[in-house]
């Protein structure tokens, strides 16, 4: 009886141990196969080759590049090199990216920078907030921008209890802000655990100095974050959930489910056209090459839009895939003025004209 009870609870157990390595597989598209759809004018940006994991618009085509992102799990091409803010006028018939000088009293050396969200004062100060993993940490970095001189002020440092594991962050004002959390966990062996066995622990915070609160959650992984152009609706891509979810944003800056769209692909950043309300994302068509990095067997990249995102039958795109052959880990898609800008995670960063 004993031999038979034993040899039940190991069949229990590999049961289980299969049915989530197979939920483990689904969630990063392990399986997938895709074949490369390029733009026929795309050009590789020179000066970004460790990295373009985020990048926002200003409404005058100055664009803002987070480069150098270190994170756990993650293969960096440049392990030793600190991270930077990096700025692209898109205006220009050639644009460079340029690195922006950051103020002194600021821990450049640790500087890790991951989401990043402009927001403009009524004043027209333009306020640049920046997702960092200092020493593996999780703060959120608000500086003020001064064009002049191509530099970046540092106002401070947030930190909470409720922010452990930012990804992404969305500027509601010029001190306030929704958050991503990524994972629940802080220690790598329980974030790989955390992923392994599909817990939807993860969620979004609403932050200002005078309150901060979890908003949504249920998450696999909470990533990329964003909001309409009228500020009524909040997107959030659910890296792991293979998902958009569409909040209803309140008065009070909580938030109401309204729908989930799934998309096929693991979802990463989420950038909204301002003048349409399309969304852009920035995708890892097999997930599993991502966090399996083999030079042999590079991940790849891929652009979906949505056009409709609130509509019944929303429209999705496929804009563009990559073997990895050109630019490795997609991260983020942004378009401004019949450009397209698509970073990495930790590789390069190309500019496409649509």
């Amino acid at each position: 009886m004993g031999k038979l009870l034993a040899l039940a609870v190991v069949g229990v157990l590999g049961a289980l141990i299969g049915e989530r390595l197979m939920g483990f597989r689904h969630r990063l598209c392990a399986s997938r196969e895709y074949k490369p759809k390029r733009l026929p004018n795309c050009h590789l940006i020179k000066g970004i080759e460790t990295g373009s994991e985020d990048i926002d618009i200003l409404p005058n085509g100055l664009a803002f590049i987070s480069s150098g992102l270190k994170y756990p799990g993650i293969v960096s091409l440049a392990p030793n090199k600190r991270g930077e803010i990096l700025l692209m006028d898109l205006k220009e018939d050639n644009p460079r990216p340029v690195e922006l000088r950051i103020s002194r009293g600021f821990d450049l050396a640790s500087f890790n920078p991951h989401g990043i969200s402009l927001y403009i004062g009524d004043d027209d100060t333009v306020y640049l907030f920046v997702v960092n993993h200092p020493h593996q940490k999780s703060t959120v970095e608000l500086f003020k921008f001064v064009e002049d001189d191509n530099s970046l002020v540092h106002l401070k440092t947030i930190k909470h209890e409720l922010l452990p594991s930012v990804n992404d962050i969305v500027a509601l004002g010029p001190d306030s802000f929704y958050a991503t959390n990524d994972h629940y966990f802080t220690e790598l062996i329980l974030i790989y655990l955390e992923t392994f066995l599909g817990l939807t622990w993860t969620n979004v915070v609403y932050y200002s100095p005078k309150e901060v609160k979890e908003v949504a959650s249920g998450f696999y992984s909470a990533n990329g974050i964003n909001i309409s152009p009228d500020g009524k609706y909040v997107y959030v891509a659910d890296l792991f959930g293979l998902s958009i979810h569409i909040f209803e944003k309140h008065e009070n800056l909580s938030l109401t489910p309204l729908k989930v769209l799934p998309v096929e692909s693991v979802v990463d950043n989420i950038s909204v056209d301002p003048s349409t309300g399309d969304l852009w994302l920035g995708c890892h068509p097999n997930g599993m090459k991502l966090i399996s990095y083999d030079p042999e067997n590079l991940p790849g990249s891929e652009v979906l839009r949505i056009q409709g995102i609130l509509s019944e039958k929303p429209v999705v795109t496929q804009v563009y895939v990559d073997d990895g052959s050109i630019i490795q880990a997609c991260s983020v898609a942004n378009v401004y003025d019949n450009q397209l800008l698509i970073g990495t995670v930790f590789h390069r960063a190309l500019r496409c004209e649509l």
